[in-house]
């Protein structure tokens, strides 16, 4: 079993960042890759950002050059730095873990809201 706990989220104003963190614990052992996926209100849910053990990064096409993601081994937490939010960024972010055996784990998810 693998546990996420995500933080960091809240309202920001357009133009703005914010940094989002995912703790994991259990067996931390197993994971392969961990990430961030993001659901609007109305809209499917999206990959924003993968990193796998070895440190390979992915990005969704809406993020790349404006998000970031990073691992802390010695912490066992995954961040997303996010610069230059649009409104259309709006959404809950969910961190995800994913096995060597294919199991996946998430979180409960946190809010971003980009607003004036």
């Amino acid at each position: 079993q693998v546990r996420l706990v995500e933080s960091g989220g809240g309202l920001v104003q357009p133009g703005g960042s914010l940094t989002l963190s995912c703790a994991a614990s259990g067996m931390l052992f197993s994971i392969n890759a961990m990430g961030w996926y993001r659901q609007a209100p109305g809209k499917e849910r999206e990959l924003v950002a993968t990193i796998t053990r070895g440190g390979s990064t992915n990005y969704g096409d809406s993020v790349k050059g404006r998000f970031t993601i990073s691992r802390d081994n010695g912490k066992n937490t995954v961040y997303l730095q996010m610069n230059s939010l649009t409104p259309e960024d709006t959404a809950g972010y969910s961190c995800n873990a994913q096995t060597f055996s294919g199991a996946e784990y998430w979180g409960k998810g946190t809010l971003v809201t980009v607003s004036s």
